[in-house]
């Protein structure tokens, strides 16, 4: 492992600087890992992260995890992930200890103004690098537009990136005269993370079931673990998609169970609305993956059975959502490189490739649109300098993108 220290740093790094949600993630990710230092190249990063869409859970988590894990099997692919989720969940968790305690108009909230800039910026940079790749003929250009549209108008829906991922790479295979079948010898494929991640998912649901009813002293810890490993089993879209079903789940739910029969209730998770919605806001504003608002649920439901079972349920949180993510990537990614020698599937990759331009085309006009570009006034100025400077720095220089988030970030709290 001590070979590996140094792309552990850089994803360190990476996981305190990266703002702006997966998609903007991924763009950090070329940056980082293909262009500073080349840990993948632009076509194994684009697979990846078309890969992973393809999956349940925390998709630029599981594709950071897939970079150690080329790297350095699976050992350093866990290690890379519990770098890439520990600041973020670190910050999560404290937070549920500190939020009745901090007077919310004393945070400096100007301070993360110019982020979705940057976002922008380091979107434009990784569309344009991905666009010089995949986009080569017409079918491709077809499938670039359509995703392109699709996905702006149906942005919100946690189906569209798998669908359209599906979709792309059935068109490609329309054709089967540039890629001829060949032979190869088949494998044995190993089945032991996904019965894991099955028989994880039963028990959880046995036990917490068993708890409600039978309303054990540990019945919330157990309800906590099955809620969130459910969610993060079976959740696409990412952390926006998340977020709302946990606000479903530890809120709006037991708030009219509470209505209703109040007995029954006593000993179940509860969050108050308002503080679920704060910590859905903080989670936006800080650095790494936004499943991370599963540490700090976590605190909140056990936070008044004392602050040792509050930190337990931070733990808990944490675990309990990436873990899904993390057991589903490691089994189907061998799957998939073994599927790959397959033409059907290799010819898909052309059609997922340009898809993914699309979806990151997409992605950065949907987050433009929320920018004042237009207005005719020194804040369109200001906006549309940060987002053309970002992305000159990023593909004319080798200024590394964490001092591009610290400067951002500095100019938000001055100005």
């Amino acid at each position: 492992m001590l070979r590996h220290i140094r792309f552990l740093k850089s994803v360190f790094m990476y996981s305190i600087t990266a703002f702006g949600g997966p998609q903007a993630h991924v763009a950090m990710m070329m940056k980082l890992f293909v262009d500073k230092t080349p840990y993948v190249t632009k076509e194994e990063l684009l697979e990846y992260n078309a890969f992973c869409n393809l999956l349940p859970g925390a998709s630029s988590t599981q594709t950071v995890t897939l970079i150690g894990y080329k790297r350095g099997g699976v050992p350093l692919g866990i290690l890379t992930l519990l770098v890439w989720i520990s600041p973020a969940c670190f910050l999560m968790g404290l937070f549920s200890f500190f939020l009745h305690r901090v007077d919310s108009q004393t945070l400096h909230k100007d301070i993360f103004k110019y982020v979705p800039d940057m976002a922008v910026g380091f979107l434009v940079y990784a569309s344009v690098k991905a666009f010089r790749f995949s986009i080569k003929n017409l079918i491709t250009w077809i499938i670039m537009f359509v995703c392109v549209i699709a996905t702006y108008f149906f942005f919100k829906s946690p189906w569209i990136f798998p669908i359209l991922i599906i979709l792309s790479g059935a068109t490609t295979n329309l054709s089967k005269k540039r890629i001829l079948e060949v032979e190869f010898k088949k494998q044995k494929v190993k089945w032991a993370n996904v019965w894991l991640f099955a028989l994880v998912f039963l028990l959880a649901g046995t036990f917490s079931e068993t708890a409600r009813k039978n309303d054990w002293q540990i019945r919330r810890p157990l309800n906590l673990f099955e809620n969130t490993y459910r969610m993060g089993s079976l959740v696409f879209g990412g952390g926006h998609v998340l977020m709302p079903m946990m606000y479903e789940q530890y809120s709006v739910r037991p708030e009219v169970r509470r209505l209703t029969d109040s007995a029954s209730a006593r000993n179940q998770i509860y969050i108050e609305k308002q503080d679920m919605i704060t910590g859905m806001g903080i989670v936006r504003a800080i650095p790494g993956p936004v499943f991370s608002i599963a540490s700090f649920a976590g605190g909140m439901a056990l936070r008044d059975m004392g602050g040792f079972m509050q930190l337990i349920g931070c733990v808990i949180g944490t675990i309990a959502i990436f873990l899904p993510s993390a057991l589903l990537v490691l089994f189907f990614f061998p799957v998939w490189t073994y599927l790959k020698k397959y033409a059907v599937v290799y010819r898909s990759l052309e059609g997922i490739n340009a898809a993914t331009v699309g979806i990151m085309i997409a992605s950065t006009l949907y987050i433009a649109r929320d920018i004042s570009l237009m207005n005719n006034d020194m804040a369109s100025v200001i906006n549309i300098s940060v987002i053309a400077i970002t992305f000159l720095l990023l593909r004319f220089t080798r200024v590394y993108s964490p001092f591009i988030v610290i400067a951002c970030l500095t100019l938000g709290y001055f100005f």
